[in-house]
């Protein structure tokens, strides 16, 4: 049996499910596109081709090899899309909370079962329908959830929109004992630079008092400030537009002091070193044009 454990972003990580790009199907057409950085690379006829998407997570399977992780992969479906597994699931403390994701990626929750089999099936919740709520959007910080939702009106005409105020409502009643605050992400569906399609686009803790933030990422100012009241200023390194597109703060932990990060964030890499880390730098960049880096395609199991 498999104990889950994860409490934060950051601590030891000793089991993990990593998506998979293989038989990853054609380049879906602009009607297909879930989200608009997708649209922008099909359009431009830039879309990633499996060869090397397959490649890059190879890269990220080898750290983890390194470190002595236990890596779970979801089984093939053929011609499917299986690489972000951070939406189809998330763990808080030692619970599986299964997503209720958008209803044509179901099959994905299917491909790991047999991991799901190994938990305790107690521990295993699958919230009711009108509860939306993803991986993505769901971060930990020991006593705290940080969740990312859209609390405009027009919620369900944003594909981009994927927590809503039920998730975040679902959640305080699953852990009641947790502080568990929302924030409002500012959505798009046309300008991928302005779409903060779950709170990892904008805010991600590293290490066990830093983290990575983009200020224009929250509807709200107050949002912001709550962060940088709560981690300090001089704790958070503030990324532009630009690094938000290319998903700086979408890296992975696998320890208070090991960043696995994506080879061309130079400014952020630099930092993160002057900081005292261990940067694990991979490349990344052909699946980051699907609006997804290196945290949307892993689904943390057990950390220390």
């Amino acid at each position: 049996m498999l104990q889950l454990n994860v409490k934060n972003e950051t601590s030891r990580l000793r089991a993990v499910v990593l998506g998979s790009a293989l038989n990853n199907g054609p380049t879906p057409t602009k009607e297909e596109a879930y989200d608009p950085k997708s649209l922008e690379h099909i359009i431009a006829g830039t879309y990633p081709i499996e060869k090397d998407m397959v490649q890059e997570m190879e890269a990220f399977n080898k750290v983890f090899q390194r470190y002595d992780v236990k890596v779970f992969r979801p089984e093939m479906i053929e011609n499917y899309n299986q690489i972000f597994t951070r939406d189809i699931g998330f763990v808080i403390d030692d619970v599986f909370v299964k997503a209720n994701i958008l209803p044509d990626r179901n099959r994905e929750l299917d491909a790991i079962q047999y991991v799901l089999d190994q938990i305790n099936p107690s521990k295993i919740v699958r919230p009711p329908e009108e509860v939306h709520i993803e991986g993505g959007d769901v971060m930990l910080w020991n006593d705290y959830i940080f969740i990312g939702t859209y609390k405009g009106s027009d919620y369900k005409d944003y594909i981009t929109a994927r927590t809503n105020m039920q998730g975040v409502q679902y959640i305080k009643e699953l852990f009641p004992n947790k502080i568990v605050k929302e924030f409002d992400l500012v959505k798009s569906k046309l300008e991928a630079r302005d779409n903060a399609l779950h709170l990892d686009c904008c805010f991600q803790p590293v290490g066990k008092d830093k983290g990575i933030i983009y200020k224009s990422g929250f509807r709200e100012e107050s949002d912001y400030v709550y962060l940088v009241n709560l981690f300090g200023k001089e704790n958070l390194f503030h990324i532009t537009r630009d690094e938000m597109y290319n998903m700086n703060s979408n890296v992975f932990s696998i320890d208070t002091n090991v960043v696995v990060s994506e080879k061309n964030f130079t400014r952020l890499n630099n930092w993160l070193r002057e900081q005292g880390f261990t940067v694990e730098e991979i490349p990344y960049a052909e699946i980051a044009k699907q609006e997804g880096l290196l945290r949307c395609s892993t689904l943390p199991l057990i950390r220390d």
